[in-house]
């Protein structure tokens, strides 16, 4: 690799204090490029059976496409955009024979041999970009509780503690089209790191707390951690617990 730095990475999943785990999260390598790596978190609703159901489709749907997926001639954001939107049309149509009507939001991001790295995402999953220990950018949202965030009606401590946190404004699944955003860093540099995680992580902790704790630990710890940590912070009460951590490390 050009970029001049190694990859460490890890995923956590717990089922929280629910009865039962929705969410999915897979962190695949490229079978054929190396440096090139998809995660993907996916944290589905809808009754035991349709929510399992949704978030595994996203994941099944984000393996076959990324087997496919050539990072010298296809375009990133066009292949990220298929997986929500095949993700989409299959969970729409596994309602038919699920309990309930199964949803789920999607975090995923690309990292390119060349260093370039793209997200997409849909629902209140995150992925934050951090580097040398600070917080660049996270994901906004789709939720009504953001859109208050965004109109400056709450601030973002008030959002945390919302009643109406579970409230989506877009995901997969939904009758609407879902929403796509997508998101490019251009180039990561050693310091970098990056995270998806399901709102049952990131709603226990500012982001200067991830930064540091990310930024401190190895990234199979750091998951550890903030498990560990959201759970006691959740007091018996915690949703279902996903995330994918990837460091970029100086060589030598």
């Amino acid at each position: 690799m050009s970029t001049g730095y190694r990859i460490q990475a890890s995923t956590g999943i717990h089922r929280g204090d629910r009865d039962y785990q929705q969410d999915q999260v897979c962190m695949l390598q490229h079978p054929r490029h190396v440096g090139c790596l998809l995660a993907v978190v996916a944290d589905g609703m809808g009754g035991r059976s349709g929510g399992r159901k949704a978030s595994d489709q996203v994941m099944l749907t984000a393996r076959q496409l990324f087997e496919r997926y050539d990072p010298d001639t296809d375009d990133a954001a066009a292949f990220l955009r298929q997986i929500v939107e095949e993700s989409h049309l299959v969970i729409k149509l596994t309602a038919v024979s699920a309990e309930q009507e199964p949803h789920s939001t999607i975090a995923a991001f690309l990292i390119n041999p060349v260093g370039d790295s793209h997200w997409v995402h849909a629902g209140d999953s995150r992925i934050y970009h951090f580097r040398n220990g600070r917080m660049v950018f996270r994901t906004m949202d789709h939720s009504y509780v953001q859109t208050l965030v965004n109109q400056g009606e709450i601030s973002e401590e008030e959002a945390m503690d919302h009643p109406h946190s579970n409230i989506l404004m877009g995901c997969l699944g939904t009758e609407n089209e879902p929403p796509v955003d997508i998101h490019v860093v251009p180039r990561l540099v050693p310091g970098d790191a990056l995270m998806s995680c399901s709102d049952g992580v990131w709603h226990y902790f500012t982001p200067e707390e991830l930064a540091s704790t990310i930024s401190m630990l190895s990234p199979r710890e750091a998951c550890e951690f903030l498990i560990q940590k959201a759970r006691a912070r959740a007091k018996g009460m915690g949703d279902n617990l996903s995330l994918t951590i990837v460091k970029l490390e100086p060589l030598g």
